[in-house]
């Protein structure tokens, strides 16, 4: 499951596991690693959802399956790339955006969203003010292109930690995601 031995049981993991067990169907790797800090994992829970909830779904998880491209998360890539699959596009766009957006048939609008978050994912500090006028040209506002930075930033949080903790990606996506689509999604980490 991870480089971790798995966290000891408490009132508070077997809560997480039952909640997450519920919620998914199934008990996910990231929740038996986040036992061993049950108060990180709900305020993680918090800012995400706080992020999500201020954006547009399919806006949500096209710059986080950019995020997750950038930092090389193949767990991330895989959940997200399941959600566009599931609400949003058929498996072999999917597949297109996660390897070549620009020619995935996103409008221009999503294609500048996903360039910029995966810049702020891979260099935050190469971001610069011609970047946000780029997405004002799109129609974002800054509103919105915060939103974006915030959707990045509480990717990198989630993602790093997932990696750097050699947390696997679950294998009901083996099930759910057929074989070119898993490939497409897996970015390396």
């Amino acid at each position: 499951m991870s480089y971790l031995q798995q966290a000891e049981q408490s009132p508070d993991t077997e809560r997480m596991f039952d909640t997450d067990t519920k919620a998914m169907g199934y008990l996910p790797n990231y929740t038996r690693l986040f036992a061993h800090s049950p108060a990180a994992y709900l305020a993680w829970q918090q800012l995400n959802g706080a992020v999500k909830a201020e954006m547009e779904l399919r806006r949500y998880e096209l710059v986080t399956l950019a995020a997750a491209r950038a930092l090389k998360s193949s767990y991330c890539g895989l959940a997200h790339g399941k959600v566009l699959r599931d609400r949003f596009f058929d498996a072999p766009t999917v597949a297109a955006i996660a390897s070549d957006h620009g020619s995935a048939g996103l409008s221009a609008q999503e294609v500048a969203v996903v360039n910029f978050a995966g810049k702020v994912a891979a260099d935050a500090n190469s971001v610069t003010e011609a970047d946000v006028v780029g997405l004002r040209g799109h129609g974002l506002d800054d509103t919105d292109v915060f939103r974006v930075i915030l959707a990045v930033g509480a990717r990198c949080f989630f993602s790093t930690v997932l990696s750097a903790s050699g947390a696997e990606p679950d294998p009901q996506y083996n099930e759910s995601l057929d074989v070119g689509l898993r490939q497409a999604l897996s970015f390396g980490g």
